[in-house]
Order: structure tokens, then sequence, then C-alpha cells
């Protein structure tokens, strides 16, 4: 079995379109079945009783189970998903806020040749600046490195789902060939909510939420760039309040985590001086290494949790839609329970 084989979306497999009619040799999937004195298919029923080899049942899943799975993945994953994040997060900052220092004490950029009698626009346009130049190669950095990062923790939540084994290493080869495909997705979705924001706020929220399923499908589909923002677009397809409410849900949950520890290293970096004129006098420097700290720890925990109910959703739409509760099963070695019929009351 190849890497990307249970994964593998159903036009991989038949070389056919997304829904295809059964042939006289192929039997339709059990959600497709008609139960007998019913009029319909109702979706299976699996309940409680769903297999369940790693984080999750195998059926589809609530949005409790979604946010508890991907917390259990990071406590049956540990090393691989907060000992990755942490290494991202450290370098990632670290980068950060050494080109800030660096921008700010070593070059010219940052300095101001308006005359005093410049107006208030040009001043607000020069203010701009300075942000774009301390803010753009950090940002750079801290893209590319929480785009690997991201890939690593898809590949390990899919096996958490499975309920097997995988080392950092094996995660990494698995994305290895698959990187230049990444960036280049990533790139080609940012630019796109980018564009969607710009023109106005609403388009670049529905495109978000549209194609943020693209990269879990290049990751574990094995599917080009193209098919990836289309295999997303499809599976969001009629999930797309869902799906924006899970999404939000995780990002105030963990902007609420990231806030919490940020605090006290604000406070120590010279906001409780300025408030109350007791403690450290604000210094640069130290204000720059503390920030860092604190995002080293936030995104530790933050990274890993977000990329797992990205995954989760991802999984969920496709047990959904394309039965893929029972392909995940028979790779799990485990055996998928009968729905159950629809009571008659």
């Amino acid at each position: 079995m190849t890497e990307n084989e249970g994964w593998s979306s159903p036009d991989d497999k038949s070389g056919r379109s997304q829904d295809p009619a059964p042939g006289p040799q192929q039997q339709p999937h059990p959600q497709q079945q008609p139960y007998p004195h019913y009029p319909a298919a109702p979706p299976p029923q699996w309940g409680p009783q769903a297999a369940k080899p790693g984080v999750i049942p195998l059926r589809p899943l609530g949005l409790g189970e979604i946010l508890d799975g991907a917390i259990s993945a990071i406590r049956a994953y540990p090393k691989q998903m907060l000992g990755v994040s942490a290494i991202a997060a450290t370098i990632s900052n670290l980068l950060a806020i050494g080109l800030m220092i660096f921008i700010v004490n070593e070059t010219t950029l940052l300095y101001s040749d308006l005359s005093l009698t410049a107006s208030e626009a040009d001043r607000a346009a020069e203010d701009l600046q300075r942000l774009l130049i301390l803010t753009i190669p950090s940002t750079i950095v801290t893209v590319l490195i929480a785009m690997i990062v991201n890939g690593v923790l898809t590949v390990v939540m899919g096996k958490a789902v499975l309920g097997q084994p995988i080392t950092v290493g094996e995660a990494w080869n698995h994305i290895r060939p698959r990187f230049w495909a990444l960036l280049g997705l990533s790139v080609l979705y940012t630019l796109i909510v980018a564009a969607g924001t710009i023109a106005f706020i609403v388009p670049g929220v529905w495109l978000y939420v549209l194609f943020s399923l693209s990269s879990t499908a290049l990751i574990l589909e094995g599917a080009k760039v193209g098919t990836a923002l289309g295999r997303s677009k499809r599976l969001i397809n009629g999930a797309w309040w869902r799906t924006f409410g899970i999404l939000l849900l995780a990002l105030i949950m963990t902007s609420l985590i990231a806030q919490i520890v940020q605090i006290p290293f604000s406070l120590a970096s010279g906001d409780l001086y300025n408030v109350t004129g007791v403690g450290l006098a604000p210094d640069f420097e130290v204000a720059m290494l503390l920030t860092a700290i604190a995002g080293i720890i936030a995104q530790t925990i933050t990274m890993p949790f977000t990329a797992g109910v990205t995954t989760l959703i991802y999984v969920d739409r496709r047990m959904r839609r394309e039965g893929m509760d029972i392909e995940l099963a028979r790779q799990a070695g485990v055996s998928q329970p009968p729905p159950q019929p629809p009571t008659t009351w």
C-alpha cells in the first residue's frame, strides 16, 4: 500500500466522476442502499458502537468530537505534535525577532526624512511603511515554517485517526516530495484570500473557508495544487457554515490561549511599568526577546490544535460524502458495525 492509497479521492480510485453510477459488478456504498419498506435511504446511524481505532470514532463527527479528537491526538502523540511545533516555533520566533532587531539597529530603513511641516497623511504613510518593513520579513519566515509544520502535523493526524504509530522522520519523508507543491499551494491560497479580503472582507472569509482543506488534500491524497483546491471546494460544498463555525471557534480558542500566555510577558517587558511605574522599564531588545518566548509557548500549543481540527474536518467531510469510514476501518484492521435502521416512531 502506498502512503496515499488509503486517502485517495474517489476520482483517483475509479478514474471516473465523483459519484459514478454502480455497474453490474459494483455494489453501492451502504449510504446508497435503501432499507426495506423505506422510500429513500437514510444516512447510517452508527451511534456509539462505531469503531474507534484512534482518536475519533469512524462515523460523522460532532463539534465536540472534532475538538476532543484534536486534543486527544496531542496527548497521544506529544513528541510528534508538541515537539515539532516547539522546534518550529522557536526557529520562527527567534528568526523573526532577530530580523526586527537587525533592521532597527543595523539599518537606516526606519529613519525618517520627513520635514517638521509634513502633513498627517505623509506621516501616516511613513508609519505604514515602517510597519511593513518590520513585519513582512518576519511574516515570510513564519509562513514558510508554519507551512512545513502543518504538513508534518497533518500526516501525524492521519495516523492518529487510525491509531497507528508514526515518527517525525516518517512524517517528514511523506511530505518531502510534496514540499514545493505545498509551498505553491500556500502562496496561492494566501493570495486568493488576500485578494478577496482587499476587495471586500466577506469574499475573503468565504474563500478562506472554501479552500481551507486544500493543503490537507494535497498532503494526504497526494493531489496536485489545482486538484487540491477543487477537492476542498467539493468537500466544503453544502457545509460552508458548519465549517466556518468550527474554524471560528478553533480560532477563538487559540487566540484566547495566546493572549493568556502573552499577558505575563507583556507586563514583564515594560507594560506594567508604563501603567504603574513599577517593574522593569521598557527596553526594546528585552521586549522583543520576551515577545519571542511568549510566541514560542503559544504557538507550541496552538499550532497542533489548529492542524488537528482542520484535518478532522477533512476526515468528517469525507466520511459524510464518500463513506470514508469503511476504508479507514479497513486500514486500521477493525470491523465497522452495520448501520442501525431508523426508529419507526
